[in-house]
């Protein structure tokens, strides 16, 4: 079982973890017997957290609680709170999983956060542009490894612009191996383009559960 531990903070951008989070906890369209996977939100503390559309979450769990292991992935938002120190529990969780060949993702502020923790320092990433990161991380120095792009998926860490939540999505399930290929490609397609084609493709690329 891999466990997917999503960090809720106040103020997260509850729009940029929509389309990841919806599909692993539904696993509408995942493949026959693939991986199983475990969705869990994580806090610094249980109270409830708002987010920054207004939607109030109860934390499943506790940062002491998140098990770092190859196969788990942690998930961070963007978020206008980042700053706060309570937060740097999280960060150095994230250290710990990447050190441990564990997949990291983080979206918009997020980013900024590994960044002054010198985690994007020697690792390919992305952000919300070009300058983006030395605005707001002072320990960044990792100007070389930025990739101008939505979303970048390097060896265990997937980062995205506040735009990339998409591709971020579609790298996140990817490493995961939870979609087909085809199913993965058609829903990738579909969300970004809204051409129905791309709806019946993925449909039909779903397991009718005849197969032997």
């Amino acid at each position: 079982m891999t466990t997917i531990y999503v960090y809720i903070l106040d103020t997260f951008a509850d729009w940029e973890l929509g389309n990841v989070t919806s599909e692993l906890k539904s696993g509408r369209f995942f493949k026959k017997d693939g991986p199983q996977v475990s969705l869990k939100t994580v806090s610094y503390s249980k109270d409830p957290i708002q987010s920054m559309g207004g939607m109030t979450i109860v934390p499943d769990c506790l940062i002491d609680d998140v098990v770092v292991s190859e196969k788990n992935v942690l998930l961070l938002p963007g978020a206008n709170t980042w700053a706060e120190p309570k937060h740097s529990a999280i960060i150095e969780k994230a250290s710990e999983f990447l050190s441990a060949g564990a997949t990291v993702g983080a979206i918009c502020g997020a980013t900024a956060a590994l960044a002054n923790f010198g985690l994007l320092n020697k690792r390919a990433h992305t952000s919300n542009g070009p300058g983006f990161l030395e605005m707001f991380s002072s320990n960044y120095s990792g100007q070389e490894f930025y990739v101008d792009e939505p979303s970048v998926a390097g060896d265990h860490l997937i980062t995205a612009s506040s735009t990339g939540g998409l591709l971020w999505a579609k790298q996140i399930i990817e490493r995961l191996d939870v979609f087909q290929a085809d199913t993965l490609e058609a829903w990738y397609e579909y969300f970004s383009t809204g051409k129905p084609e791309y709806f019946y493709a993925l449909m039909g690329s779903l397991p009718t559960g005849d197969e032997e």
